[in-house]
């Protein structure tokens, strides 16, 4: 891929190229004849007109052959070749892309694959969009192109990719239309006996996509288990220049093969579709197509049906009978839409539509789960929520109420406490043993016992900490009990 840059020298632009000779780096310096001061601009694009120019000589010294291929014929032959190494649905999608528009945009344009500039590939795009297509359709285009370059890129046809020098749009949020249950019982009377009755109702009770619908074997069916199996499908490609069904085991994703339960309207659908079609059988004899007789979505003739007609058929009869306008794919939305309000989680619906990952899901249908997002607005709306005056006055008073309670409540097992302590750690009182003199003398005794139990009773006091009569010591200030002064007759003892 060649590089460039600009560089200045005298105050002027030069445009520097790095050529490769032989594998090895050669810079060429190109005088541009631009001052610097006011210039810059216009020497980027000068810049990049060079770089284009000895691209092109570089691709056409390379491999001369490819300066005279068209555009438009490389990417028939590109078809040819990419074929084996892609899914027959992916290459007929290819195929659609190359024909509708790719071929005879760039072969009216008579541009060769070496002169292919970015600027053409944008104008291009410019002109799906002006024709009222969203930028989705142009992202399609591009991928389609790119990839046919880089092939080119690859085997050294050219350089490098001017798709990757064109600025891909952004794409188009896409909001998907569903039915309401009224509305499905509507649509459901409007093809009660219509060929599509069978496909319509599939559809809309598993939301199977429209390959998936008419890729339905018998064999898929399992009525003693009560299960139908999902892993075949019906595309339409081109053969010989006309569109004819065609069946694979390929499916979009691996997620998409899936096994889900028979619901029992599906159930007596498909029996009276059996006796149908062997009804039909027995009717047009050899004319019956015996080709897909496997198949469960067929005409009267046991054709298989056309996803085309399909399309086409859904769209007509919504317009003929005034319904809301919607694509047969949207029935699938439906079906998600109507498990979603009726509290089905968004891991289930996943299973159930055969998506690859939940946030394909949840991409989707999460504007759709109103639940989420009634939950989420009640949490928001109690934010900045202002109280009633009252009720937190009332509030308020409880709360000092409360308090009260519990100081009064805290004070009462305080003392309870104390006093519990003061019991247990109150000595026993040892009674005094009156002397021989004691029990002769008048008094003596029993008033030399009241003075001892009147000194022990100040001594608990003052270790209990509740001594009222206590007087400071001038020299360690600790508390000393007063002492009743004995009288003369405990004196004497």
């Amino acid at each position: 891929m060649l590089t460039g840059s600009l560089q200045i020298k005298n105050d002027k632009y030069y445009a520097m190229l790095n050529l490769y000779v032989d594998g090895k780096r050669k810079p060429k310096w190109i005088p541009l004849g631009l001052p610097v001061r006011g210039n810059k601009r216009a020497a980027e694009a000068e810049l990049k007109q060079l770089i284009d120019k000895y691209e092109k000589q570089s691709n056409a010294q390379k491999n001369p052959e490819c300066a005279d291929v068209l555009l438009a014929d490389y990417l028939q032959n590109w078809l040819v070749m990419v074929k084996p190494t892609i899914s027959t649905a992916t290459h007929q999608s290819y195929k659609n892309m190359v024909n509708a528009r790719l071929d005879r945009y760039f072969r009216n344009l008579g541009v060769t694959l070496g002169d292919l500039t970015p600027t053409q590939i944008q104008t291009f795009y410019q002109t799906i969009l002006d024709e009222g297509y969203t930028t989705n359709t142009v992202i399609h285009y591009h991928a389609v192109l790119r990839r046919a370059l880089q092939n080119a890129v690859k085997k050294d046809m050219i350089a490098r990719n001017p798709a990757d020098r064109v600025d891909k749009p952004k794409k188009n949020s896409y909001k998907a239309n569903f039915y309401s249950d009224a509305e499905m019982q509507d649509l459901f009377d409007v093809f009660e006996n219509d060929p599509l009755c069978l496909p319509v109702k599939i559809a809309a009770y598993y939301g199977l996509r429209r390959s998936e619908v008419l890729g339905l074997k018998w064999e898929a069916i399992n009525f003693a288990e009560k299960s139908i199996s999902i892993n075949h499908k019906v595309i339409e490609v081109e053969v010989d220049g006309k569109f004819v069904p065609y069946g694979e085991d390929v499916l979009k994703t691996k997620a998409s093969v899936r096994t889900l339960p028979l619901l029992p309207v599906i159930e007596q659908l498909l029996l009276a579709e059996k006796e149908k079609q062997e009804t039909f059988r027995k009717l047009f004899k050899k004319e019956y197509c015996k080709k897909y007789l496997d198949y469960i979505c067929v005409d009267q003739m046991g054709n298989l049906l056309r996803p085309n007609f399909v399309t086409e058929h859904f769209s007509y009869m919504i317009s003929k009978f005034n319904l809301k306008k919607i694509r047969f794919h949207d029935l699938r939305h439906t079906c998600a839409s109507l498990l979603l309000s009726n509290g089905v989680p968004m891991k289930q619906i996943q299973i159930w539509l055969g998506h690859s990952n939940f946030s394909t899901t949840a991409d989707i249908y999460a504007h759709l789960d109103m639940s989420a997002q009634m939950n989420t607005g009640n949490v928001a709306g109690a934010f900045f929520a202002k109280p009633d005056r009252k009720s937190c006055e009332q509030t308020g008073a409880a709360m000092d109420s409360d308090a009260e309670r519990e100081l009064s409540t805290a004070s009462q097992m305080e003392e309870a406490t104390a006093h519990k302590t003061r019991r247990e750690s109150k000595p026993s009182a040892k009674p005094c043993k009156p002397d021989s003199a004691s029990q002769t003398g008048k008094g003596k005794g029993s008033a030399a016992c009241a003075a001892k139990e009147s000194v022990e009773t100040c001594k608990e006091k003052t270790s209990s900490g509740r001594t009222t009569s206590a007087s400071k010591s001038p020299k360690n200030g600790t508390a000393k009990c007063r002492k009743p002064k004995p009288t003369q007759k405990c004196r004497n003892l």
